[in-house]
């Protein structure tokens, strides 16, 4: 297994398992909601609900963002070979490694610290398009590109 493919299936994963803790703590408050609503009356009855459904719109809206993301990794083509920086590279250059995909934490994969950036995030965009050899300036940094796969 590439580099490449290993550094995307854990991303994968690890949206993959967020959204389902996300899914579970809605659950959970569903479940909750229903047991307070079998033994309670009045005021503090009607606020408790309505913290639980803030709550489970809260995290309704965070398992909307990771399907995005999740949405966005799958449309990656994993196996393509670029010769230009685009969504899918993976960016070697003198001092770090980019995974351009999405802004997720960063990871370390066979003693390689990988960070993912969005093609929106202001190095993502400074990125895209470029070639081995082009280099790229960010804050007091400069990164030349050595490889991209």
């Amino acid at each position: 297994m590439t580099l490449k493919l290993k550094i995307y299936s854990h991303y994968n994963q690890l949206i993959e398992e967020k959204i389902n803790v996300l899914r579970s703590q809605i659950t959970d408050l569903a479940i909750d909601a229903q047991n307070d609503a079998k033994g309670s009356a009045g005021d503090k009855h009607e606020t408790a609900l309505s913290m639980m459904h803030l709550e489970q719109e809260k995290l309704n809206q965070k398992v909307k963002e990771a399907l995005e993301q999740k949405a966005i990794l799958d449309s990656i083509d994993i196996a393509k070979k670029n010769v230009v920086v685009s969504l899918g590279s993976l960016v070697y250059t003198h001092s770090l490694t980019f995974f351009i995909s999405q802004a997720l934490p960063k990871i370390k994969i066979q003693e390689k610290e990988i960070i993912a950036l969005s093609p929106q995030s202001p190095l993502g965009r400074q990125l895209i398009g470029k070639k081995v050899n082009d280099e790229v300036q960010f804050n007091t940094a400069t990164y030349r590109i050595l490889e991209i796969e």
